[in-house]
């Protein structure tokens, strides 16, 4: 039967979230770059493109 003191040794784990932050500012540096090009270009095609149409 069980013992009434049974000795259990019970495994703590402490998990921690690591962020990057470097990545984090990479990916917002990239994306940012994206959409400055895209709307450069969209003023491009609107300011001189469209007018000699």
């Amino acid at each position: 039967m069980n013992a009434p003191h049974q000795n259990v040794e019970i495994e703590e784990r402490h998990v921690e979230r690591k962020s990057d932050s470097s990545k984090v500012i990479a990916t917002f540096i990239k994306y940012t770059a994206y959409v400055l090009i895209f709307f450069g270009f969209l003023y491009f095609l609107v300011r001189y493109v469209f007018p000699l149409i």
